[in-house]
C-alpha cells in the first residue's frame, strides 16, 4: 500500500480510516515520511487523542471536566484493584478499553457482580483497562474545524439512543438513534459546550477537524468530555456533515474544506494545500 502511494505521485490524502493504525498516528506517520500532506490531526495529536487514558490526564491538568476514572495497567490488575473500583467510582460505572472507538468493548456496570465480565470484555482489546464514573444525562456530540485560534466548533448534536443503549450496533445498523441538530439545547448551554469542545481540542494539539463526545449531566447541566475523535465518520449516519449542514455547509463544500487543509507536522507555516 505505501508503495502505491509513492508510485502513483499523489499529492494529498484525505485520511478517512478509523481506529488502530488508521487514528492513532500511524498511518500519519507514514505520510509524514512520503511527504504527503494530509487531513485531520498530527501523528502526535493523533496518537494522544486515541489513548482515552492520556487524553484525560491532559484534559484533567488544565481544568477541562471529564468523568473521574481509574486506569488499570495490565500489571496493576489484581482482583483486589478491580473489586476497590467501585468504591472510588460508585455505581454504576462505565469499563472500557482506553484506545477503541466506536463503543466497542464498553460496558456499563450496575452491581459489583458485573465487574468481572466488563473487565474481561474490555481486555479482550486492549490491556490496559479503563473505569470511569458513570454521568447521567444526555449524550451529545460536538465538531471542531480549523487550527489554533482559528479553530471553531460546529453545532452541537443531541443523541437520542433507545434506553440509552449508544452501542456500535446503534451506531453502524439500525435507525433506533435520533439525532437533533440543532440540539434544541438553550442558547448560552451551547455555546459553553462549544467553547468546552475547542479547548479541549486545542489542548490535545488537534488540527484540521474533530469531534469531542460529551455527556451533560441531568442534575446540574454540567458537560463532560469524554473523547475526542481525530478522524471523525463521513458515512450516512455520521454527525459531522449533519452538524455543518445546521451550520450551512454542504457536503462537498465540507469534504474540500478539510482536503484544503490537508498538511504535514513539519511544514513551516501549516497548510502545504
Amino acid at each position: 500500500a505505501m508503495d502505491q502511494l509513492t508510485q502513483q505521485s499523489f499529492t494529498h490524502a484525505f485520511i478517512a480510516l478509523h481506529g488502530r493504525y488508521g487514528e492513532d498516528g500511524s498511518v500519519q506517520g507514514a505520510l509524514e515520511l512520503l511527504e504527503i500532506p494530509y487531513t485531520g490531526s498530527g501523528v502526535m495529536a493523533s496518537a494522544i487523542a486515541m489513548d482515552k487514558v492520556m487524553t484525560k490526564r491532559i484534559w484533567s491538568a488544565l481544568g477541562l471536566s471529564t468523568p473521574k476514572s481509574v486506569s488499570l495497567a495490565p500489571d496493576e490488575q489484581s482482583q483486589q484493584a478491580i473489586d476497590a473500583i467501585p468504591q472510588t467510582l460508585g455505581l454504576p460505572l462505565i469499563v472500557k478499553p482506553p484506545r477503541e472507538g466506536s463503543s466497542i468493548g464498553i460496558t456499563k456496570v450496575t452491581t459489583a457482580k458485573g465487574l468481572e465480565a466488563a473487565t474481561q470484555l474490555a481486555i479482550q482489546y486492549d490491556p490496559d483497562l479503563l473505569c470511569e464514573e458513570f454521568i447521567d444525562g444526555e449524550e451529545l456530540t460536538c465538531p471542531v474545524i480549523g487550527n489554533g485560534i482559528h479553530a471553531r466548533a460546529l453545532p452541537v448534536v443531541r443523541i437520542a439512543a433507545p434506553d440509552g443503549a449508544y452501542d456500535y450496533q446503534n451506531k453502524y445498523f439500525t435507525d433506533d438513534v435520533k439525532y437533533h441538530c440543532p440540539s434544541g439545547l438553550p442558547e448560552k448551554e451551547e455555546q459553553a459546550i462549544q467553547a468546552l469542545v475547542v479547548a479541549a481540542y486545542r489542548a490535545l494539539g488537534c488540527r484540521g477537524w474533530g469531534r469531542a463526545d460529551i455527556m451533560l449531566r441531568a442534575t446540574d447541566r454540567k458537560p463532560y468530555l469524554l473523547e475526542m475523535n481525530t478522524s471523525p465518520g463521513m458515512t450516512s449516519h455520521s454527525l459531522v456533515p449533519m452538524s455543518a449542514k445546521a451550520a450551512g455547509i454542504s457536503y462537498e463544500d465540507l469534504c474540500v474544506q478539510l482536503l484544503q487543509s490537508a498538511t504535514l507536522d513539519h511544514a513551516e507555516g501549516g497548510n502545504k494545500a
